[in-house]
């Protein structure tokens, strides 16, 4: 991709996306710009010549696309502090802001001309697999494409209506947590059934990779591969029994909720 894109807030999430960005060689380390106040904890990415710096104006300035990774109390300082140079320059700009809509960025910007993006990615993006779902307010096919590809670069994207991003910011961002929590318990009943820790971690993580391109590649429900494994008073359907008998199932879809009615707060 021939453009200059600015990051400002080289947070965790910030540096993920960063990460990702060098990793699939979309964009050229000078060609990259990383904000934050304490510019030593980019370090590393200073090192790979990515330019780093504490001067918001000047990133922006220099961008062709601005993706804003700040928390939510804080996004509306940090944008209308850049407002000008965003009106002047007129970068696309990209909020990854949880719980701001995209009628706010634009009341923040005070402009309906401006190309805003929501963008809620999860922390996989650093490594190319993460789940990313896009929001948009630009009839520009051409320019969501590009943004697209951006996010493709680095796993797979979606387009979402708006009032769809606190969902997905639930069942992707938050989601790689739920997931990771599973491989988490799976690894310590590993240990207890006889695994090394290193070697319960590899099967686990292994198994759940399979068993989620399984899904991808053959478009299927999870049912119908689970009724692939599971026999007549076979070990698989004991588990799973077990497993739903300590409320597996229904302790996910109530965390799910729990965090969906938690993200209507946030602000």
């Amino acid at each position: 991709m021939n453009k200059k894109i600015a990051i400002i807030g080289g947070g965790n999430l910030g540096k993920s996306i960063a990460t990702g960005l060098l990793r699939a060689n979309a964009v050229r380390p000078e060609d990259l710009t990383i904000t934050r106040r304490k510019i030593q904890f980019l370090l590393s990415f200073s090192e790979q010549g990515v330019n780093v710096t504490s001067d918001n104006h000047k990133a922006v300035n220099e961008s062709d696309i601005v993706i804003f990774c700040v928390k939510p109390h804080k996004i509306n300082d940090i944008l209308s502090s850049v407002k000008s140079d965003i009106l002047k320059k007129k970068p696309i700009v990209i909020s990854t802001v949880t719980g701001v809509k995209l009628t706010e960025l634009a009341g923040i910007l005070g402009s309906t001309t401006i190309s805003l993006y929501r963008a809620m990615p999860n922390i996989a993006i650093s490594v190319g697999e993460s789940m990313t779902c896009i929001s948009t307010n630009s009839q520009d096919e051409v320019q969501n494409n590009t943004i697209a590809g951006l996010f493709n670069v680095m796993g797979h994207s979606a387009f979402v209506d708006d009032d769809l991003m606190g969902a997905a910011t639930v069942l992707a961002a938050s989601g790689i947590a739920f997931a990771m929590r599973y491989i988490r318990a799976a690894m310590q009943a590993g240990i207890e059934i006889g695994f090394s820790s290193e070697l319960s971690k590899q099967i686990v993580t292994q198994t759940v990779k399979g068993a989620s391109i399984l899904l991808q590649e053959n478009n299927i429900h999870p049912e119908s591969e689970i009724d692939k494994v599971t026999t007549p008073r076979g070990i698989t359907i004991t588990g799973l029994s077990k497993m739903e008998l300590h409320g597996f199932s229904s302790s996910l879809v109530q965390g799910v909720l729990a965090s969906f009615e938690k993200i209507k707060e946030v602000k």
